[in-house]
């Protein structure tokens, strides 16, 4: 398991925020250019990478000008954090060209989700670096982010404070699965793109982890193959904790009569487990999500139920 974490500086007002596209273009230039607006006026300057509108296929540009905006974000002392524009496709394939020792060297914060979470993984496994799996510029924000998720971002990215709680909503409870307590480091992201990259090196080591997954768009068959790949990998073996995050429009096509539930995928990997598993966890692809910091201690308990970071994920 991780032994050390790289944390960054904790956010203040007047920093600045460099925003990249790591993965793809926005897809809607209005709420890019409206979540640019919602930073300034949350008291921080701005940085855009160069090529955030850039076009090649699905990608923000090709893989050199999305390697060197965010090598350039990091190496860039005046800014203080980046925020990804969007997710999309395309962050595996420039993993292994990024500088990770300029990386570790320049610790920052770093906030995105979806295909983001493969740069939530490599920069965790190759720098240390903790990161926020976490609302996006235009989406989130560019859109009008609710006070929910506004608060659990900000919070995360300016806590020195030590433990936080991650609480759902009130009107959304957890669902306990297999009871039990874990205590562990927080690794989050998206199903489909971490079991896209397991099996290398950009993959932190999840022995004694507490996993976090969710997902959007994927229909049950899919899902079990990826559940699959966390069997066959060993993950849920090595894993003390599993929390479920939103599943959104996970749901079987309309002409297949034949298929199994998303619950019920879930439930067939789950029910011999020996570790607690939660689910309907207030975190993924929907407007209403906490932010994750991946990397820092946490614990789960089924009997209250609550899901805890035990230290500050950010540096004063």
């Amino acid at each position: 398991m991780i032994k050390k974490v790289n944390k960054p500086k904790a956010l203040k007002k007047g920093d600045t925020i460099g925003v990249v596209s790591p993965a793809s273009k926005p897809g809607n230039e209005e709420k890019y250019f409206k979540g640019i607006k919602y930073l300034e006026a949350e008291g921080y300057s701005v940085k855009l990478g160069r090529h955030n509108l850039s076009i090649h296929g699905y990608l923000a540009g090709d893989d050199d000008a999305r390697v060197a905006d965010l090598n350039d974000m990091f190496a860039d002392p005046e800014v203080k954090a980046i925020i990804c524009s969007r997710g999309g496709y395309g962050v595996p394939r420039i993993l292994h060209r990024l500088d990770y020792e300029l990386i570790r060297k320049n610790p920052k914060i770093f906030v995105g989700y979806s295909d983001i979470t493969a740069l939530n993984m490599g920069l965790l496994a190759k720098a240390g670096l903790v990161t926020f799996s976490g609302p996006m510029v235009a989406v989130e924000m560019g859109q009008g982010i609710n006070s929910y998720s506004e608060k659990s971002l900000w919070n995360s990215l300016t806590n020195t404070n030590g433990s936080i709680e991650l609480k759902n909503p009130e009107n959304k409870r957890l669902k306990i699965i297999k009871e039990g307590k874990a205590e562990g480091r927080l690794i989050a992201g998206c199903l489909s793109v971490f079991s896209a990259i397991l099996g290398g090196s950009y993959v932190p080591d999840l022995e004694g982890a507490i996993l976090v997954v969710e997902d959007v768009g994927e229909v049950p068959y899919r899902l079990d193959r990826y559940f699959a790949q966390l069997r066959l990998n060993g993950i849920l073996d090595k894993i003390c904790g599993l929390i479920l995050g939103q599943f959104i429009d996970c749901v079987p096509d309309e002409d297949d009569t034949a298929s199994l539930t998303t619950e019920e995928v879930i439930e067939d990997y789950t029910q011999d487990l020996r570790i607690p598993v939660i689910a309907q966890f207030a975190y993924g692809h929907g407007s209403v999500k906490l932010t994750l910091p991946v990397g820092v201690r946490a614990e789960m308990d089924t009997a209250e139920p609550i899901v805890r970071i035990l230290e500050n994920p950010v540096n004063p």
